[in-house]
C-alpha cells in the first residue's frame, strides 16, 4: 500500500460529539449518537507495548455461574470467525460458554440471537471483510432491535478499531478482545440488561484460565499450549494484540490430550504463537517444547502436530524427539518470511538465511521424509530485486511442499508501519507471482514422488466440488482426492496414489490391509 494510501484512524479517534453519562473507577458510561456505550476497559497500545514483570496465575475457575446457565435457554448463536487455528480455538472456546449458557447453534440469521464476529488483524483485507460483515448486519439489527452482536478477537485489541466501532457502528452490543473471552457470559448479561454497548477489552493479558468449556467438531482438535509472542517482528500486530508468552502447566495440556484419546480423536495440532517458546517462561521447572512433545508421543492418539514455530527457536532437543516418529507426524511449518538477510534483520525475525539453511538441513538428516512448508512476504520496505532473488534461491534450496504467501502490507501499530512502503504494488505482485510459480513447481515434483504409493490418509469428508469423491490428508499433511463410501469419513484408510497434482494428489482406495510406504 503507498505510504499516502494509508487508512486514517483519526477521525474515530474524536468524541467531541459524546457525552459522558457517568464514571467511576470501574467503568465510564458515554453517549455517542444516542447510543449508550459502557466502556469497562479499552485497549490501550501503549499498555500493549509494555512488557510487565507480573506473575501470570492459573485459574481453575467455572466460566459459567449457575445463576446464567439458562441465560441463553430456548435461543440461538452464530460464531463467524475469521484468520488463524488459534482463533478457530478461540471460537471453540466461545461456542463451549454459549452452549454452556443454553444457547444453541443455528446456521439461519434470521434465527440467531446473538452473533458474535471472531477477529484477525494480520492483514488489512481481514479488517475490511470484518466491517463489510457489519454493514449486512446492521439491516439485520434494524428488522430484529432484540438481536446481540458482538465483535471479539485480534481486531478488537486495536484502539482504531475500537473507537471506529463505537463512532460508526452504534448498533454493536458488545466488544471484547483476546485476554477476556472467559468473560463472556457475563458481557452477554450486561448487554441484555442495561441495553447498552459494552466496551472490555484489556491491554494486559492477565491469567491463564483453565477448565473453559469447547465445543470441538469432528476428529480433529486443536489444544492450545501456551499465549502470546514475544518475538515482536516489525511487520506483526500478534505481540500487541496477543500478549507476552505465557505457557500452560504441562500437567493441564497433557491431561487435555490425553480427555481428547479417550474421546476417540484421531488428531490433535499443539497451537501457540511460537510454540518453540513453550516452558521458556516457567520458573519453577525447567520443561521445553521437546519435552512436552516426547511426553505426548507416548499418549495413545494416531496423530499430533504442532503450529506455528520459530526457526530461531527450534532446538536439537525438539528435532531428536520429533525424529522419534511414532505418532508426531513428519509434517513441519517452518516460517522463513525472507530469504534474505537483510530484509530478516529489518523484520526483526533474529536469524539469518544461513542459520534458516543450517536448520532446515538438520532437520532433513534427522527426519528424511519430512516435508516442510513455510509462510513468506514480498515487497517488505527496502526489498531490492536481488533480496527477493535470494528468497527465490532459499525456496528452490529447500523445496518446500507448500507455502503460504502474501503481499506485504502496513498493519498500524507496527514499526514496519512507519518504514517507507517503497516497493510499488506492481512489483509486488509480479514477485508474488513469480514466488508461487517456483513453489508451486517444487509442491507437483514432489507429490509426483507419491505415484504408485500406498499412503495412510484421515478422511476428513466429502471434496468441496464433487460430492462423490472423498478428501482426507496424509501424515505429511498432503490433501488426497479418492472415490469410496461416506461411512468411512472419520477414519483411517489406505490409499494407493495415481495421479499427482500441484495442490492436491488422486488415488484409489483399497480394500484389502496393507503397510503404507509413509
Amino acid at each position: 500500500m503507498a505510504k499516502d494510501s494509508k487508512k486514517d484512524y483519526s477521525q474515530y479517534f474524536d468524541f467531541s460529539d459524546a457525552k459522558v453519562i457517568s464514571q467511576d473507577e470501574f467503568s465510564k458510561k458515554i453517549r455517542i449518537r444516542g447510543r449508550d456505550i459502557n466502556i469497562k476497559s479499552e485497549p490501550n497500545h501503549r499498555q500493549e507495548k509494555q512488557r510487565g514483570k507480573e506473575d501470570v496465575q492459573v485459574l481453575y475457575e467455572t466460566a459459567v455461574p449457575d445463576e446464567l446457565k439458562n441465560v441463553g435457554k430456548g435461543k440461538h448463536y452464530i460464531v463467524y470467525t475469521y484468520g488463524c487455528q488459534m482463533n478457530e480455538h478461540d471460537s471453540e472456546t466461545i461456542k463451549g460458554l454459549l452452549e454452556s449458557m443454553g444457547y444453541q447453534a443455528t446456521e439461519d440469521r434470521k434465527e440467531a440471537d446473538i452473533i458474535l464476529l471472531n477477529t484477525c488483524a494480520i492483514r488489512e483485507n481481514a479488517e475490511d471483510k470484518v466491517f463489510g460483515e457489519l454493514g449486512h448486519l446492521k439491516t439485520l439489527k434494524t428488522e430484529r432491535p432484540g438481536l446481540l452482536l458482538g465483535v471479539c478477537g485480534c481486531m478488537s485489541q486495536e484502539e482504531g478499531v475500537v473507537n471506529r466501532i463505537m463512532q460508526k457502528h452504534g448498533f454493536v452490543d458488545m466488544i471484547f478482545g483476546t485476554h477476556n473471552v472467559h468473560r463472556l457470559p457475563h458481557l452477554i448479561q450486561e448487554a441484555l440488561f442495561s441495553k447498552e454497548m459494552v466496551v472490555e477489552v484489556w491491554s494486559k493479558e492477565g491469567d491463564i484460565i483453565e477448565n473453559l468449556p469447547k465445543k470441538r467438531e469432528g476428529m480433529r482438535g486443536w489444544v492450545n499450549i501456551m499465549y502470546g509472542c514475544d518475538k515482536f517482528c516489525t511487520y506483526c500486530i500478534v505481540p500487541f494484540t496477543r500478549g507476552k508468552e505465557r505457557s500452560r502447566r504441562p500437567e493441564d495440556v497433557i491431561a487435555e490430550v490425553r480427555e481428547l484419546a479417550r474421546q476417540g480423536f484421531k488428531e490433535i495440532t499443539l497451537l501457540g504463537q511460537n510454540v518453540n517458546a513453550y516452558g521458556k517462561d516457567f520458573t519453577d521447572l525447567k520443561y521445553s517444547f521437546g519435552d512436552l512433545m516426547d511426553d505426548i508421543r507416548k499418549i495413545d492418539i494416531p496423530r499430533v502436530r504442532f503450529t506455528t514455530s520459530h526457526p530461531r527457536d527450534f532446538d536439537d532437543h525438539l528435532i531428536e524427539v520429533l525424529a522419534k516418529g511414532g505418532n508426531l507426524v513428519e509434517h513441519i511449518h517452518l516460517p522463513v518470511q525472507s530469504g534474505s538477510t537483510e530484509v530478516l534483520k529489518r523484520m526483526s525475525r533474529k536469524y539469518s538465511r544461513e542459520h534458516y539453511l543450517k536448520l532446515a538441513d538438520k532437520i532433513k538428516t534427522a527426519i528424511p521424509d519430512v516435508v516442510l512448508t513455510t509462510d513468506i512476504i514480498v515487497g517488505f520496505p527496502g526489498e531490492t530485486e536481488e533480496q527477493f532473488e535470494e528468497t527465490l534461491s532459499l525456496v528452490k534450496e529447500v523445496g518446500y511442499d507448500f507455502a503460504y504467501t502474501f503481499i506485504y502490507s502496513p498493519r498500524e501499530g507496527t514499526p514496519a508501519a512507519v518504514m517507507e512502503d517503497n516497493v510499488p504494488m506492481d512489483v509486488k505482485k509480479e514477485r508474488l507471482k513469480r514466488l508461487n510459480e517456483t513453489i508451486n513447481a517444487y509442491s507437483h515434483s514432489s507429490n509426483e514422488k507419491q505415484r504408485g504409493k500406498v499412503v495412510e490418509v484421515l478422511v476428513e469428508g466429502e471434496s468441496k466440488r464433487n460430492s462423490n469423491v472423498l478428501a482426507g490428508r496424509t501424515r505429511s499433511n498432503k490433501l488426497v482426492h479418492f472415490e469410496g463410501p461416506k461411512e468411512l469419513i472419520g477414519a483411517f484408510v489406505h490409499v494407493e496414489i495415481t495421479d499427482p497434482m500441484t495442490f492436491y494428489i488422486r488415488g484409489n482406495l483399497l480394500t484389502e490391509p496393507v503397510a503404507a510406504n509413509q
